[in-house]
This record gives C-alpha cells, structure tokens and sequence, in this order.
C-alpha cells in the first residue's frame, strides 16, 4: 500500500537550494508563499512539520556579489552567514499570515553524532513543536566544515526525521521520483512509484541530480531513505519545482515513495535495546507500578545508583529486589542522579541549582 502525505502525524520536508533560490532574480517568493500554504493546510489537520531548508549560501553569495562555482570554505561561511539571516526572515515572513510561528535550528554532524548533543537537539524541537512552532532547520555552515558535516541537506533530513521519530519525509527534489536511470540523458528510464526495501539492484540505478546549486544527488537521495526508512519514516521524492508541491504530492503528482521498515518508535527502542549499560538506577514499588503503566521514570522513584555515566548514556533500570526491568537514556549524570535520588521533580532546581527536566527517563527514551 501507497503512503499517504494526508496520513502523516509527524512531517519532514526538505527544500534545496535551487527551489528557493534563482541564479538571477533571487528569492523565489511566490514558491516560498505557495509552500507555505501547503505547511498551513497540512497543519490544519493536526499533523506537525518540520522544514529542512537549505538556501543560506545561495542566497548569501548573490548578496555579497561571489562568483558561480565553487566557492573558498571561508567563502562558503561568510555566504551563510549572510544568507541565514535573510533565510530566517523570508521562512518567517510567508508563515506568519497563517498565524504560524517559525523557529530557527542550525544544527552540525557533530549534534547526532554525541548523544548529549542529539538528545538535546531532539528536546528543542520536541519542545518547539508542542507549542505549535514550524522549526526550520539548516546545517550551520557557517562553523562547518568538511569534517563536521553532513554535506547535503538529503541526508540531514532523514537524520532529523530519526531525531523527531517522524512518520513521514518528502524530499522536494529536481526530478519527480527514482527511476531506473538518469531520466535527463535516458527517455527510457522508468520511474518507480513505490520502492519496498532499497537493494543493491535499486542502488546500482542512482545518477546523479543536474541542479547548478543543490549539492545532493540521487545517491544521497537513496542514503536519506535508508535512514529513514530503518528507522519507520516513509519517504517521497516528488518534483518541488511546482507551486504548492506539497498539495501537488496529495493530489497524485508523480512521486516515488520508500516504504518504511518499521514503525519509528519500535526503531527507537530497538536502538536503545541493543546499546550496553554504563550503569544502574535501582528503583522502589510504586516507580515499578508507573513503569508498568507506561509512565517516566522520575527521581522519586530511585533508591541507589551504580556507575558512572552522563547525559543521554544508558542505564539499567533494577526493581527493589535487584532484577533488571529494563534499559533507558538518563537525562542525568550519575552525580546528577545520586543527588536527586528520593526527591521529587519540584525539588530539582532547589537541588542542582539549574531547572532540570521533570523525568530522569522519559518514557520515550525507555525500553522495558
């Protein structure tokens, strides 16, 4: 069965460069507005959204007068620089007459690739997005550089669906799906509308995009959709050339969907199953019971804790009697932990000193 956009709880949408940007004329705003009444009416029926938007650097260079081509890495940074400002304000500018806050996340490799800084970034926009915000996420080009980035915005996509645990990313892309060959150069090339599980045959079909100022090809179109995909995401890649692309994808534009694998949270707590413990949160009879219950596991609930462990590290999570109930990410050092044991969630600040997060493991970073 087909994925539906309209199914969507939880969306990712990808812009590249060359959607938002033209060599010429600058800013596509009349495409910018009509995608924002996409994210509007998409909204209306409940579903969040996150945009994943590049566009900085294009619009950056066109400001500072840098030439086509390729661009000196300090080049590069000083256009995005530039350009996030202009990006942020344009993203802000369409969404607010839908009565739509928008929010800014610049993000590095480096924030999915250390677990404190990952869980971190997941908070924000979990955060963000339960008070209604649309966050428009760009990798932070200006402080990155080749060794600490993902290189294209396709593949940060899919790692910021994985974050979120999204249901749904679309890639608004050059070409209107994945097709047998590179449709520019081979009339016979067929396009797929549905890719159950990507082989190595599907990937022995990629070509390469032909947009002058997107960096992704079809290859790190295939990897997004083996991130997503693993971890429970359905994907598209549809043609974002179109006004309103996204109404386009409902209303049957030519698309290729990538099946997920799985749902996100059974991904997410098989992630978490799998990784070993750096310590133990031994817990009393009535942590047990809302542990049961489906419930966060809080200070209050902690009589002892073993080992030494940070932000984000697993833990075992042991009943009265010693046995392993199950496995979470704490939200707290050890020392953090040992000192909020027995105390409740209102005592936290009065004990560490800053406002601490009610839960020393959410039920969503848990495993029993």
């Amino acid at each position: 069965m087909t994925p539906s956009l309209a199914a969507a709880r939880r969306l990712v949408v990808k812009i590249g460069s060359a959607l938002l940007v033209d060599r010429t004329s600058g800013l596509r705003a009349p495409w910018l507005r009509s995608l924002a009444e996409d994210v509007a009416r998409i909204r209306g029926r409940g579903t969040q959204v996150v945009l994943v938007s590049s566009g900085s650097i294009a619009l950056g260079r066109g400001v500072l007068g840098l030439p086509s081509g390729g661009l000196a890495l300090e080049q590069s940074q000083a256009a995005a620089a530039v350009g996030q400002i202009r990006l942020a304000r344009a993203y802000e500018e369409v969404l607010a007459p839908h009565g739509i806050v928008a929010g800014q996340v610049l993000v590095t490799l480096e924030d999915s690739a250390d677990r404190r800084r990952y869980l971190n970034s997941r908070a924000t926009m979990e955060t963000m997005l339960s008070l209604g915000v649309v966050p428009i996420v760009n990798e932070n080009d200006t402080v990155a550089t080749d060794e600490i980035r993902y290189g294209d915005n396709d593949r940060l996509a899919a790692q910021v669906a994985v974050t979120i645990g999204a249901d749904t990313l679309v890639l608004l892309s050059d070409v209107d799906g994945f097709y047998s060959g590179n449709p520019h150069v081979n009339p016979e090339a067929r396009r797929f509308e549905v890719v159950e599980r990507i082989t190595p045959n599907i990937e022995a079909m990629a070509g390469e995009g032909v947009s002058g100022l997107s960096k992704g090809g079809m290859i790190t179109k295939l990897m997004a959709a083996r991130v997503a995909t693993d971890a429970g995401c359905a994907m598209a890649i549809t043609l974002g050339s179109p006004l309103n692309p996204l109404l386009g994808l409902e209303s049957g534009a030519n698309a290729t969907w990538f099946l997920a694998q799985t749902d996100p949270q059974a991904a997410r707590k098989r992630w978490i199953a799998a990784m070993k413990p750096k310590g133990e949160l031994r817990v009393d009879a009535g942590a047990v019971r809302a542990l049961i219950e489906g419930k966060s596991l809080l200070p209050a609930g902690i009589t002892a804790v073993q080992g030494r462990f940070g932000r984000g590290d697993p833990v075992s999570i042991l009943s009265p009697d010693g046995i392993r109930l199950g496995l979470g990410l704490t939200r707290y050092t050890a020392e953090e932990a040992r000192a909020l044991t027995g105390r409740k969630s209102g005592d936290i600040e009065a004990v560490l000193g800053y406002k601490g997060r009610a839960a020393l493991i959410h039920r969503d970073d848990m495993v029993l």
